[in-house]
């Protein structure tokens, strides 16, 4: 059984920062956020900095998208990441994080070599993303827990509005922020 963390302070004060910016997006954001992080920390027994390595990366990962609606969000949200690690003085951390924000949404395995962090934070978002269509392993009454602690609050409904416009401005390249 899962210990849903269902408090994490860390990530609270990083989104609170943005809360003006993603306006009425905030809390399913917030929502999602808290999601994925809990399916990482089923996937992984964190260790030292794990846990705030993959909040990090939590808070961050979607980020870009706001507050101007842009689907082709993985390089605001990699910015906002890498300014906020040099404010933290955390830029040693920088490329890990990067890796995690930029192939969360990669249909296959990250390749060996990289961080074991990279491939758990993308199988965490993947089950989010997909409403726990892509499960990984994990456990139906595991998504079924996190997801009544943390609804999803019109969240993915936003999404498919936001690629839907993607998809009539741009329909030879409807999702920018995917890779194989």
């Amino acid at each position: 059984m899962l210990n849903i963390v269902d408090n994490i302070p860390l990530l609270e004060d990083i989104l609170g920062v943005y809360r003006d910016s993603v306006g009425a997006q905030f809390d399913p954001y917030r929502n999602h956020v808290y999601r994925v992080v809990n399916y990482c920390f089923a996937f992984w027994d964190c260790q030292g900095d794990d846990q705030d390595k993959l909040v990090i990366a939590g808070c961050f990962h979607d980020l870009g998208i706001w507050p101007e609606d842009h689907w082709d969000y993985l390089p605001l949200s990699i910015e906002r990441a890498k300014q906020y690690l040099s404010e933290k003085d955390n830029p040693h951390w920088s490329d890990e994080i990067v890796q995690m924000i930029d192939l969360h949404h990669r249909f296959r395995a990250v390749a060996k070599g990289v961080s074991p962090l990279v491939e758990v934070f993308r199988k965490g978002d993947w089950v989010d993303a997909s409403l726990g269509w892509r499960r990984f392993g994990l456990d139906r009454s595991v998504i079924r827990e996190v997801s009544c602690q943390f609804p999803n609050l019109g969240f993915h409904r936003n999404l498919f509005r936001l690629g839907f416009k993607q998809l009539v401005r741009h329909p030879l390249n409807p999702m920018p922020m995917m890779k194989w």
